[in-house]
């Protein structure tokens, strides 16, 4: 189990999130499928960067999906 930032892969998956965060996997997939942050799809598989997240969850910048 992490324990904090920094022991997290630089590329976070969608369980990732939903453990960094406490939410459920539908909770996590939401948020992923907002457009809050900049996500990469790869095939079904969707990677989130870890400074990305952290900004967002610190209040940083938002992603414009404009």
């Amino acid at each position: 189990m992490y324990k904090n930032y920094d022991d997290y892969p630089e590329i976070l998956n969608v369980s990732d999130i939903q453990i960094l965060l406490g939410i459920g996997r539908k909770q996590a997939y939401e948020l992923v499928h907002s457009g809050s942050f900049h996500v990469i799809n790869i095939g079904k598989r969707i990677k989130v960067s870890k400074n990305v997240l952290i900004q967002w969850i610190e209040g940083g910048k938002l992603y414009d999906t404009n």
